[in-house]
């Protein structure tokens, strides 16, 4: 054999596209809209590596609930890039190296995302939190481009 032939190495957005696949109820079409309209795809499907927090249907519904939005609303909202920037992180992250952050951190770790604000991470009752609102409901979801980790909240960026 002169050489071996490895398939393409699947990139974050090829992740997050096969995990609803993966049976544990999680889907992402709102994501992956909100990704597509603020002309992120390219990005998250580039060479990173990043890191991607990212929120099922379920949690962009409470979110637009407690918003008083509609999905619409929302995809056309000047503040869509922003908000999906807050839930990127420059770098591969897996889950290990955060619970090693928070550690070194006594309990808290701070991770500054592609959008430049900050998210705080903890671990509250053995749960990895965001923010204090999103619980990190999977992780390591390894790309080649980086990692996925699923939470169960959308994380909303400082106001400016």
């Amino acid at each position: 054999v002169d050489s071996v032939i490895m398939p393409p190495s699947q990139t974050i957005t090829d992740i997050v596209v096969e995990s609803a696949d993966m049976g544990d109820d999680s889907e992402f079409t709102v994501l992956l809209a909100a990704v597509a309209e603020a002309g992120l795809a390219d990005a998250l499907a580039g060479e990173g590596p990043f890191t991607v927090f990212a929120p099922t249907d379920e949690a962009f519904a409470a979110a637009l609930e407690a918003l008083g939005l509609t999905a619409e609303e929302l995809l056309a909202s000047d503040d869509l890039a922003g908000i999906l920037t807050y839930h990127v992180v420059a770098g591969k992250l897996m889950a290990a190296d955060v619970l090693a952050a928070v550690e070194s951190g006594n309990g808290t770790a701070v991770v500054e995302t592609v959008n430049g604000a900050t998210v705080e991470v903890t671990v509250e009752d053995g749960m990895v939190m965001l923010n204090g609102v999103a619980t990190v409901a999977a992780t390591d979801l390894e790309a080649g481009n980086g990692v996925v980790h699923v939470i169960d909240a959308v994380i909303l960026p400082p106001s400016q």
